[in-house]
């Protein structure tokens, strides 16, 4: 058995693993590969930010791994899971016994879906800004439903430094990073000299 090879095309399906809430949003599509790059983006950010920082390898390696389930799984959002059940104890087994590096990394995600270190609350309130961030990509590019998406989403949010980056999320146009300097040369003539 290619134990390496075979661990790297697992982590290659969260690539073609959609997240499933769009469904009910009606619009957007995000993978699950996606969502935790652009996390671990935020949880690095957010992480400098909060009163009593995690550590920082720690943290991000738990991000790496939150979602690694759902490469077998795939996504349930909230509505799959009133009803649909993942045998964990069977899950966490097989990729325990199946993976290189198995036991820490079945580790790491269950330390995240316990939430009770520093380390897995950072990083869950990094997964609910990566969330509230493509939600309010939705809302800019005109989807209205988008709107009744975003208070639930910030009152998951507990720390002062997430909760900031909501707001600060929330009152920034998607498109402000790359469009703020519209009205210079560069975007006229695109650079060259006339």
């Amino acid at each position: 058995m290619s134990l390496y090879a075979n661990f790297f095309y697992q982590v290659g399906m969260l690539q073609h693993t959609p997240r499933s809430g769009f469904a009910f949003l009606g619009s957007g599509q995000q993978s699950v590969a996606d969502h935790t790059f652009r996390m671990l983006n935020i949880a690095f950010v957010l992480n400098r930010l909060v009163e009593v920082p995690a550590d920082e390898l720690h943290l991000l390696k738990l991000v790496l791994f939150h979602d690694l389930p759902e490469a077998r799984t795939g996504d349930l959002n909230y509505e799959n899971q009133k009803y649909v059940r993942v045998d964990e104890d069977k899950l966490f087994a097989e990729m325990e016994a199946e993976l290189p590096f198995g036991a820490e990394i079945v580790a790491l995600a269950r330390e995240y879906e316990e939430r009770k270190t520093l380390a897995a609350r950072i990083a869950y309130e990094a997964d609910q800004l990566e969330f509230l961030i493509t939600v309010k990509e939705e809302l800019d590019k005109g989807n209205a439903l988008a709107q009744d998406w975003i208070q639930p989403c910030v009152a998951r949010l507990k720390s002062p430094a997430a909760q900031e980056l909501a707001q600060e999320i929330l009152a920034t146009r998607m498109d402000e990073w790359w469009f703020s300097n519209k009205g210079d040369k560069h975007w006229v003539n695109r650079g060259r000299q006339e």
